[in-house]
C-alpha cells in the first residue's frame, strides 16, 4: 500500500506529456513482466515450503508408527517388558518437548547427544532375557524397531526446515513494490480503487505468510501437532 501511495505521488509530479500512450504501455509491459517473474517465484516457494512441511511431518508420523510397532511387541513379548512400556511412555513427551525446544532455538548439535531416557529406554530393552525362542525373537525386533526410531529422530534434524533467504524474500519485495507502484500511477483516487488494491495487497501478503509459516514446520499457526504424537501410545491398562 506505501508502494500504491508513493504511485500516486509520482503521478501528480509527473507531466501528463510525459505519461503518453507509449509510456504507459512501456510501464503496464514491464509491470507484467514482474508478475508473471514474481507469480512463478512464489508459487515455486509455496511448492518448497510444502515439501519440507510435509517431509517433516511424514517423519513424525513414521516415528508414531515405529513407537507403536514397538510397544505391541513388547506387549506379545510378556509382562517382563512391562517396566519397558512403562518407560516408554513417560520417555515420548520429553523427547517432544526437546525436539520442538530444539527446533525453536536451532540448537540441531543437540540432536545428536544421547540424553538419559534414551540411554534407560536401550537399557531396559537390551535387559530382557529372552525365555524361548518367540521372545527371542520379539526382542530383536524390538531392538530394530529402537533402532528405527533413533534414526527417524536424527532424520527430522538431517532434513531440518527450510526458512526463507532473506536476500532472496527482499528482491521479491522489491518486485512486488515497483508492481503495486505501477497500479498506484495509473488509477483514478477512488474508493472502489483503494478497496481493490488493499484487497490485492492482503492476499499477496498473504501468499508470502503462507511460504514463511510452512518453512517453519515446530512454530507458527500451521505447525506440526506434537500432541497426537504425545498421545500415540495408549495408556496401560
Amino acid at each position: 500500500m506505501a508502494a500504491v501511495v508513493f504511485g500516486i505521488g509520482l503521478r501528480a509530479r509527473i507531466p501528463a506529456p510525459r505519461l503518453g500512450h507509449d509510456t504507459k504501455e512501456v510501464i503496464r509491459l514491464g509491470a507484467g513482466l514482474l508478475a508473471t517473474l514474481a507469480a512463478v517465484v512464489i508459487s515455486l516457494l509455496i511448492a518448497s515450503a510444502k515439501s519440507s512441511y510435509d517431509t517433516q511431518d511424514a517423519h513424525f508420523r513414521l516415528l508414531a508408527a515405529h513407537l507403536v510397532q514397538a510397544d505391541q511387541m513388547l506387549a506379545q513379548y510378556g509382562p517382563e517388558a512391562l517396566p519397558v512400556r512403562k518407560l516408554m511412555r513417560s520417555s515420548v513427551p520429553a523427547a517432544m518437548d526437546r525436539i520442538w525446544n530444539e527446533k525453536a532455538t536451532a540448537s540441531q548439535g543437540n540432536a545428536f547427544r544421547v540424553n538419559s531416557l534414551a540411554e534407560q529406554l536401550y537399557a531396559a530393552i537390551e535387559a530382557l532375557s529372552p525365555a524361548n525362542d518367540v521372545q527371542r525373537s520379539l526382542k530383536l525386533r524390538v531392538v530394530q524397531a529402537s533402532n528405527e526410531i533413533a534414526r527417524t529422530r536424527l532424520l527430522i534434524f538431517a532434513d531440518g526446515d527450510r526458512p526463507i533467504l532473506t536476500p532472496f524474500l527482499l528482491i521479491l519485495i522489491v518486485w512486488l513494490t515497483v508492481i503495486f507502484a505501477s497500479f498506484g500511477m495509473f488509477v483514478e483516487p477512488g474508493v472502489v480503487a483503494w478497496t481493490a488494491l488493499l484487497v490485492f495487497a492482503l492476499l499477496v501478503s498473504s501468499a508470502l505468510f503462507l511460504v514463511a509459516d510452512l518453512s517453519q514446520p515446530f512454530a507458527g499457526l500451521m505447525q506440526i501437532s506434537k500432541e497426537q504424537l504425545r498421545h500415540t501410545l495408549a495408556p496401560l491398562s
